[in-house]
């Protein structure tokens, strides 16, 4: 069987290289460039295969003697792709591009507070030149992933492939589950009562009234009184931002203030903000602001308490099933609202947790449950420091064992999804050699990667 080159498999390596190589700064080229592949109307250069290898070797270090070789493999396998795309009329707009490139440079401006001056003294360039350098990869990268997309679409497997996939399989190399389980929660954010919600707008108003009134300023303020510290400690800064970036209620305040103005007090899921617009760039804006947040008290935080424990009693007794409840009672601001409850583990993408992936207040909450039990309402603590209740569900639970059929079908189903994917792809490649230009260079000629390539 034909391996499928690393790259194709991947389908996001170009896209984690072209970003990697902005923000590593931009290499200087050693060695003459040259053309070392063509394939239909698409060049390899060999400054591409250096420098993907100087990438993986950064990655990963201790690369194999054949790995310009087998990087070359890879290059040709992205390139096919892309020809054929071509061939195809396959369409990538460009807003996809130009979506897709702003999303990069974006995330390196972040770690810059969005500061274009600095992006241009450490890169040399600015963020347009850098697009113009990488705008025709991504866009060949993108047409890659779309008629690979396009190759396997169809790809499936039966019952009896599964099967068969998994007897293929020796027995002393089938892979050791760990015991896994699947959880659900619920929830609740607690509610700022009305007394500490005017007491946080009162101070917002007078920190307004001292910039405006009394010209104290704003970024000293901010440095002071803001409850956003990451803002607060720079002066408020928010930086350059496009559309799309903030809350709904802060955008539509900022986006309608004119250049140094302060905006009334905006409330948003945050808490309370003052917002002055700092310079505008078409689309793009500059803000700085001010936030305070309405103190939580305990008595809150025991109400909070006490209402997810009534939302426990109703599930228990089947007054009303988990799925009404956290849809009616839930917070709607993270990531298992809207997945029935269902925890994601982050490590690996799915619902399924082995133990030691658990935060511990979940672990120890589900330790001693049975499959189906609810436990008490418990606090934690979001990213962001607030305090919020959840209520968990064990949905599942696996013990210690080998894998089989029974307990690890969509696992096993998956992995021959994959594998057929592969097969195919890789004769679909082969196929479309015989069909398409293609030149290597002699210096590749020896490497026993080429010989598909060769024929």
């Amino acid at each position: 069987m034909t391996n499928i080159p690393f790259f194709i498999r991947q389908g996001c390596l170009l896209a984690l290289f072209i970003t990697l190589a902005i923000q590593s700064g931009f290499s200087q080229k050693t060695t003459i460039d040259k053309v070392v592949a063509t394939v239909g109307s698409e060049l390899v250069l060999l400054s591409e295969v250096e420098e993907q290898k100087a990438l993986l070797d950064a990655q990963k270090g201790g690369l194999p003697p054949d790995a310009s070789c087998l990087i070359l493999d890879n290059i040709l396998a992205q390139k096919l792709l892309v020809n054929q795309a071509k061939l195809d009329s396959i369409v990538v707009l460009d807003a996809e591009v130009e979506t897709q490139l702003d999303a990069r440079i974006e995330q390196i401006l972040a770690y810059m507070n969005n500061d274009y001056q600095q992006f241009e003294d450490y890169y040399g360039q600015s963020v347009n030149e850098v697009k113009d350098q990488f705008r025709e990869d991504l866009r060949n990268q993108l047409l890659a992933e779309r008629m690979r997309s396009q190759v396997i679409s169809d790809i499936s497997v039966t019952p009896a492939e599964v099967k068969a996939f998994f007897n293929r399989i020796p027995a002393d190399s089938l892979p050791y589950f760990n015991s896994e389980v699947e959880v659900s929660e619920i929830v609740y954010r607690p509610k700022v009562n009305d007394e500490e919600r005017e007491k946080a707008i009162k101070k917002l108003e007078d920190l307004r009234n001292r910039i405006i009134v009394n010209g104290e300023d704003f970024a000293e303020l901010a440095t002071k009184y803001s409850d956003d510290f990451a803002s607060g400690r720079i002066g408020g800064d928010l930086g350059w931002t496009k559309r799309g970036k903030f809350v709904p209620e802060f955008e539509a305040a900022a986006y309608n203030l004119d250049v140094d103005e302060i905006s009334e007090i905006v409330e948003s899921e945050f808490g309370f903000h003052i917002i002055q617009l700092l310079g505008r760039r078409g689309n793009t804006i500059h803000t700085r602001h001010i936030l305070v947040r309405p103190e939580i008290t305990q008595a809150d935080l025991q109400l909070a308490k006490e209402k997810l424990d009534s939302v426990r009693a109703l599930i228990v007794s089947d007054s009303i099933s988990f799925s009404k409840a956290l849809k009616d009672f839930g917070y709607k601001d993270v990531q298992s609202f809207n997945n029935d409850g269902r925890m994601i583990n982050p490590r690996t993408g799915n619902n399924f947790f082995e133990i030691a992936d658990l935060e511990p207040d979940v672990y120890f909450a589900i330790d001693t449950m049975k499959v189906g039990g609810i436990s008490a309402p418990f606090s934690y603590r979001d990213p962001s420091g607030e305090t919020l209740f959840r209520i968990v569900k064990l949905v599942s639970r696996t013990n210690p064992h080998r894998a089989n059929l029974k307990e690890d079908y969509a696992k096993i189903q998956e992995a021959a999804i994959e594998e057929k994917k592969s097969v195919f792809l890789s004769e679909w490649i082969q196929e479309k050699v015989h069909s398409t230009y293609i030149y290597v260079d002699p210096a590749f000629a020896d490497c026993p990667a080429m010989g598909k390539w060769l024929q």
